[in-house]
């Protein structure tokens, strides 16, 4: 928790992306009975822009007063008595130099000391080389945040501003004159201080950071909780752009209200980037400096949802000590994982809407018959926005993959379609725009095609397999899907979209599946499939881009369920989470998953209540650590699912029996059924993880009844040999993409 510090010896373990550089003398600290010196403001190795908060734990035996230096200078006039620990000092340390500098404490004949890096504030700290085709915020974006350009150098800097905005009985932010009388239309929060923030606003990391707190006194914290939740904000975005603002996350007003801080960014806002290693070096900056200028914090919480959420479990899994405590909402495991499925997705709709074009009365007509292949939720009354373009599909319906997912594959996988507010055709023809090339320093290029490499593989993947096991297609479905799904194009290969995804090609250049960009079959009547980078794969686990289970805070996992609306934002992946932990620690105590119903309508937001619980939970743990992150739980930190309302249908152990174990379903379970997706239906696991299959013979799977009851004749043996020539996927083997 963020009262349990970031002592010299525990900042070794800290952001293990990069080596540590931290130093402690730990055998003087132990001759010496205890004194010691923490760094408040993140680890000793990540300090940036200059200033860190440094706690002095001076032994009881011992005066409380200090000698303090910095590379010899002595800043013991920086240091006053810390009022959130027994006998110790707390200061800031300001205008420390690029590289390293050599703290110093002595007392009474005792002496501690560490080592701190200092980074720019502009970074980077570990996240490798900056993006060079880095595009400014426009001016409207700006606006959003009450700044203006001019931008101070090519970082995009701005100067730093804040000040004072109160919310309006209409629920908007208004300037605040301190000078005037109160304004009429001013609100109070619901601690019960007229509702005044003091809002900061500036650039770290070439990213725009804002840090809100109630300030109703004009002193700076006079009304702050002590308590700071870090808002990550949520979307799909492949960098090059500083970002926007989000008003509703950068001024969450329920958690102002309560008198939370709040720190954001747009470097920690997945719809400006999906880059997490620089999203994680990003958040430790800001938090960096909202610890540094504003003091340290109870504890801090995450919050936000879908991309937000995925950040919550990968930075606590790559930066311990970061948050305390997490409530993803409409998360994910990870981004990069979620990429494996997603880009089955358009192989398979093509694949379906070829079927149903050439025979109307086919099977694939019906909508909901497509989860037999992709796995995700498909509905025959959900509206699809794109039939008017392909008008033989007369049925009503629409399937996850098209409402929720579609556009994302030529986002993710397109070097020439992204694009970035204001910037200009030659500009937009001049960057390499898919997510590989974003985390390009994760990644790496391919030395032939000099093109970031990427992880999509689908070699020996066989679509449908579950369907065909439970005798739902045919084998001559089977063989035909197999064999024409194909995969997509390399980088070098890749053409601009057509229509729906650019206007100006509509509407004669229709492609919804960007067929133009997957390979087609050779004379053999068999599509190549995709091979993927396994440097890359191995790459994306080492730098943490994959959350491989490993956290141990609190952590309420929450979402409407969303599934009947053929939402991206499916139920099945908190559990897919939940799944990675077990794999990791074999036990998921420190994980809750709340539900709420959204049928008819997402009418009620559980995020308060979680808020509430998660406070009730940190506190617990602060006052009594000894009960561990288990044992601190309140009753309300239980799995649990909601109606519409938001009251309570069901809490208890037994909320979701049935997802990961093989009980009968829990009463959650029942109320809220989960759908699969592509890979599993494709024999793979359940938490999605696996980027490459390990391969066996058509010969040795057909031994080992993976096709369940079908025999498949001399005939249908060479054709899936001639499907999957290298042979086809074993997923009782260990991922090949995963380092060994």
């Amino acid at each position: 928790m963020g009262r349990r510090r970031v002592t010299v010896i525990a900042a070794l373990a800290l952001a293990g992306l990069a080596a540590t550089t931290a130093t402690a003398d730990t055998a003087s600290e132990s001759r010496h009975g205890g004194l010691r010196l923490e760094v408040l403001s993140g680890p000793a190795q990540y300090v940036s822009g200059g200033a860190a908060r440094i706690r002095v734990v001076i032994p009881r035996s011992a005066p409380l007063r200090a000698t303090v230096t910095v590379n010899g200078t002595d800043v013991s006039s920086a240091f006053t008595r810390d009022d959130q620990a027994e006998h110790a000092l707390e200061g800031v340390l300001r205008g420390l130099p690029v590289g390293q500098s050599r703290v110093q404490a002595r007392v009474s004949g005792r002496r501690a000391e560490l080592t701190l890096v200092n980074h720019p504030v502009s970074g980077p700290m570990f996240a490798g080389p900056k993006q060079p085709d880095f595009f400014c915020s426009t001016p409207e974006h700006l606006a959003g945040f009450d700044l203006a350009p001019p931008f101070l150098d090519a970082d995009c800097a701005l100067a730093t501003q804040t000040g004072h905005y109160y919310f309006t009985a209409g629920g908007a932010w208004k300037p605040y004159d301190r000078t005037a009388p109160r304004p009429p239309d001013m609100t109070r929060t619901n601690t019960g201080v007229d509702f005044v923030i003091r809002w900061e606003r500036g650039t770290i990391n070439r990213f725009i950071y804002t840090i809100a707190v109630l300030d109703p006194a004009g002193t700076g914290t006079s009304a702050w909780n002590r308590k700071l939740i870090y808002y990550f904000g949520g979307g799909v975005g492949v960098g090059h752009y500083q970002g926007s603002n989000n008003r509703g996350e950068s001024r969450y007003i329920h958690g102002l209200s309560e008198g939370y801080a709040i720190a954001w960014s747009t470097g920690t806002k997945t719809s400006t980037h999906y880059n997490l290693v620089l999203g994680g070096e990003t958040a430790l900056m800001v938090k960096s400096r909202f610890v540094t200028e504003y003091g340290d914090p109870l504890y801090t919480v995450g919050l936000g949802g879908s991309g937000g959420g995925i950040q919550q479990y990968v930075y606590a899994q790559n930066h311990p000590g970061l948050l305390d405590g997490a409530i993803p909402q409409y998360s994910y495991p990870d981004m990069v994982t979620q990429t494996i499925h997603v880009g089955d997705c358009e192989l398979l709709e093509r694949w379906m809407d070829g079927q149903v074009r050439a025979d109307p009365a086919s099977k694939w007509a019906t909508w909901s018959n497509r989860s037999l292949l992709e796995g995700l939720a498909a509905s025959d009354t959900v509206t699809n926005q794109y039939q008017p373009l392909t008008p033989w599909l007369r049925a009503p319906g629409s399937s996850e993959c098209v409402n929720g997912w579609r556009g994302l594959s030529p986002l993710a996988l397109n070097p020439k379609f992204g694009t970035a507010p204001g910037i200009t055709p030659e500009q937009q023809a001049a960057v390499e725009w898919t997510h590989w090339n974003d985390a390009v320093n994760v990644y790496g290029r391919d030395p032939h095609t000099g093109y970031a490499r990427s992880t999509w593989d689908n070699v020996g993947v066989q679509y449908g397999l579950k369907a065909l096991r439970d005798n739902k297609i045919s084998p001559a479905e089977f063989l035909s899907l197999n064999a024409a799904a194909g995969g997509w194009k390399p980088p070098q290969d890749n053409v601009q979209e057509g229509c729906p995804f650019i206007a100006t090609a509509c509407p004669a250049d229709i492609d919804v599946w960007s067929a133009r960009n997957q390979t087609a079959p050779g004379p053999d009547g068999v599509a190549p499939r995709t091979e993927g980078s396994v440097e890359a794969m191995r790459a994306a686990y080492r730098a943490g881009l994959v959350f491989d289970g490993r956290i141990g805070i609190p952590v309420i996992d929450w979402r409407h369920y969303l599934d009947a609306e053929l939402d991206m934002h499916n139920a099945r992946q908190s559990f897919a989470t939940r799944q990675r932990i077990l794999d990791r620690h074999h036990r998921a105590d420190n994980q809750v998953v709340w539900f709420t119903d959204a049928r008819p309508a997402r009418a009620f937001d559980q995020t308060p209540m979680a808020l509430t619980v998660m406070d009730t939970w940190l506190t617990t743990l602060r006052a009594r650590p000894w009960l561990g992150v288990a044992g601190a739980k309140p009753a309300e930190a239980a799995d649990s699912c909601f109606a519409t309302d938001g009251t309570l249908q069901h809490r208890g152990a037994d909320a979701w029996r049935g997802i990961l174990d093989s009980g009968p379903a829990g009463p959650c379970t029942q109320r809220f059924p989960l759908y699969s997706t592509a890979r599993t239906v494709a024999g793979g696991p359940f938490d999605e993880q696996h980027y490459k299959c390990a391969l066996q013979p058509v010969e040795w799977a057909i031994a080992r009844g993976v096709y369940g009851p079908w025999q498949p004749s001399s005939a249908e043996r060479a054709r899936l040999k001639q499907i999957f020539p290298t042979g086809v996927c074993d997923y009782t083997r260990p991922d090949v993409g995963r380092p060994r």
